[in-house]
C-alpha cells in the first residue's frame, strides 16, 4: 500500500489482537492489487442491536487509481457478527471480491455476454423453403428452412424478429441457426 493502513475503533477500546488481524487481512488485499493507495478500516459495535448482544459493524474504504471501493458490513446481515473476527473476515472477503473485479476491469478481462445479432424477416418464400433477414445495418441475409430452429420455418412471417448466426455461404452471407425472438427482446 502506498499510504499507511488506518484503523479506527469507535465506541470501543482498541485491541492489538484485532489490529493485527486487520493488518494481516489488508496485506492480503495488497497481493491482489499492489497499487492500493490507501485503506481505512472502522470497527464499531452496533448500538442498535443490544437485544442480541454486541454485534459489530466493519467499514473498509479502499482507494485505488481511478476508483474508490467501500465495504460496509452491518450486523443485520449476519447474526454471526457477534464475533468481531467473523465480521472482519466477511468485510475483507467482500473487499477482496471487489478488488478482484477492479483488477479484471483494469485488465479488460471482464467477460461480456455474446448476444447473437437480431434482424427481421423481410421476405419469405414458404413454398421454396427460404427467406431473407433484414439486418440492423440494412443488409439482407439469406436463410433456408433447415436453419430455423425447432422446425419453426412455418411460423415465420414478414416482420418476425429473429436472432441468427451469420456465415459466408457459396453465394454470399447467409444465416444459420435462425431463432424467432420473443416479445421481451428488442431489435438492436
Amino acid at each position: 500500500m502506498r499510504l499507511p493502513l488506518q484503523i479506527t475503533f469507535r465506541h470501543m477500546e482498541p485491541s492489538e489482537e484485532i489490529e493485527r488481524l486487520i493488518r494481516e487481512k489488508a496485506e492480503r488485499l495488497d497481493r491482489f492489487a499492489p497499487d492500493i493507495m490507501s485503506c481505512r478500516v472502522v470497527v464499531e459495535p452496533a448500538g442498535k442491536h443490544h437485544q442480541h448482544g454486541n454485534m459489530y459493524e466493519v467499514r473498509i474504504d479502499l482507494t485505488l487509481p481511478g476508483e474508490e471501493i467501500v465495504v460496509n458490513r452491518e450486523p443485520s446481515e449476519r447474526v454471526e457478527h457477534k464475533k468481531i473476527d467473523v465480521a472482519i473476515r466477511d468485510a475483507f472477503d467482500a473487499a477482496r471480491r471487489q478488488v478482484e473485479d477492479y483488477v479484471r476491469r483494469r485488465r479488460k478481462e471482464v467477460k461480456t455476454p455474446h448476444v447473437p445479432p437480431h434482424g427481421r424477416v423481410c421476405r419469405i418464400f414458404p413454398e421454396a423453403g427460404y427467406g431473407f433477414i433484414l439486418t440492423p445495418d440494412g443488409r439482407e441475409i439469406y436463410f433456408h428452412r433447415n436453419s430455423v430452429l425447432n422446425n419453426g420455418f412455418e411460423h415465420l412471417q414478414v416482420g418476425t424478429e429473429v436472432s441468427y448466426v451469420e456465415e459466408e455461404g457459396e453465394k454470399g452471407p447467409q444465416a444459420s441457426t435462425v431463432k424467432p425472438v420473443g416479445r421481451h427482446h428488442h431489435l438492436l
